[in-house]
């Protein structure tokens, strides 16, 4: 019987690299557009993506986006349209490790950092000393109200917030309870390439 099992790492190791090694498929027309219509900026040497639409003409009303997890900006995409008949500007990122940000590995991701991305953009966009909204979802929950935090507490480098508003998240993060595959998908170990490979929109959507 151990004899079977190392036959069968023997096989399965070099078969598992090679399917690590597959190139990812191709962008799909929507996502390729979503991509060529934004930007990138830099953040401590990683690049960050975003988009900043200009919309409603009169208003200087400013709207940023907080994606949730594991997704990215494009889950704003059925909304940006009706969200810039009412901002002046709309504004997405991709949170690093997500969508088109670059994805460094063994790389200690947290919700500050991510907190600290959001207020470099807004810096970058020359919106520092504008009042701004915010909206979030899920995992971009966590990081409003960590910058919800730096603004009451007038912490350096803060954003202005104007309103925020919080959607399908967690308010307190201590009670929050993750599911194994989230896990194993945030801390970015030897489990999460084969997970997210392994990964298809069946088993997306039903988690």
């Amino acid at each position: 019987m151990k004899e079977w099992w190392i036959q069968v790492g023997l096989i399965a190791v070099p078969l598992l690299a090679v399917y690590l090694h597959i190139p990812p498929p191709n962008l799909s027309p929507a996502l390729y557009t979503w991509r060529s219509t934004g930007a990138f900026f830099t953040y401590q040497e990683q690049r960050i993506f975003y988009r900043d639409s200009w919309g409603a003409v009169g208003s200087s009303d400013v709207v940023i986006l907080l994606h949730g997890f594991p997704t990215s900006s494009y889950d704003w995409y059925k909304v940006w349209e009706g969200l810039t008949q009412r901002f002046q500007r709309v504004i997405a990122l991709d949170f690093i490790g997500f969508g088109f940000s670059d994805k460094p590995r063994f790389h200690r991701y947290s919700i500050f950092e991510q907190a600290s991305i959001v207020e470099a953009l807004v810096n970058h966009l020359g919106l520092i000393d504008q009042k701004v909204n915010l909206l979030s979802h899920d995992y971009g929950d966590t990081v409003a109200q960590e910058l919800l935090y730096r603004y009451e507490h007038r912490r350096q480098g803060h954003i202005n917030i104007g309103s925020l508003c919080l959607s399908n998240g967690g308010i307190f993060p201590e009670t929050h309870h993750p599911r194994l595959i989230q896990k194993l998908l945030k801390d970015g170990g030897i489990f999460s390439p084969v997970l997210t490979r392994l990964m298809n929109f069946y088993f997306f959507s039903k988690g």
